[in-house]
């Protein structure tokens, strides 16, 4: 087995990744605290096509040496744009025909290995801060949640590893659109 050099991967230039076309879905981040857990939510969204990032609350913005060092460069990839309220960012998100869904362990919610994704909806879906998760203002406003099974004792995993656990199946199901 031999390691596959870059050149070889034949990824996209940032030029041709600006012109491509993304996934129906959108990541929040409601009140994230930590730069660099932000910077490893752009490397994923860029990694799996993500249409947009949805900064809220103090989630910490680009430019900043912080995301860039987790993100190498991906916060100059994926589209991103800031919010006061996550609760109006969702707001709109709904007006705008996005299905929302927490990432929360809530009542209700559908286990990610149980969940149907529709091909034919926009997906924003909602990561929260690393302590308090999900605001349940921004819980309420959500046609429902999705949650992460764990057998563990601490019942969280790291808010950017979720991001890339929930990504996941999303970009397994939606990837032929691109």
């Amino acid at each position: 087995m031999r390691k596959i050099s870059n050149l070889e991967l034949h990824r996209p230039s940032v030029e041709q990744f600006a012109q491509m076309k993304r996934l129906p879905v959108r990541v929040v981040l409601d009140n994230v605290r930590s730069a660099q857990n932000v910077g490893a939510f752009f490397r994923t969204c860029d990694a799996f096509a993500i249409e947009h990032i949805d900064l809220c609350g103090i989630t910490p913005t680009p430019p900043s040496r912080d995301i860039h060092k987790t993100a190498l460069g991906a916060e100059l990839t994926v589209e991103w744009s800031h919010h006061p309220s996550t609760v109006e960012c969702v707001e709109e998100l709904k007006q705008q025909g996005y299905t929302l869904l927490a990432i929360e362990q809530v009542e209700g919610a559908v286990m990610l290995d149980k969940l149907t994704i529709d091909p034919t909806k926009r997906y924003a879906l909602i990561f929260g801060n690393e302590v308090a998760g999900v605001g349940q203002d921004v819980v309420n406003l959500c046609a429902g949640a999705i949650e992460i099974p764990q057998v563990g004792t601490k019942h969280s995993i790291n808010v950017s590893v979720a991001g890339g656990v929930v990504l996941w199946p999303f970009f397994a199901e939606l990837k032929t659109m691109l």
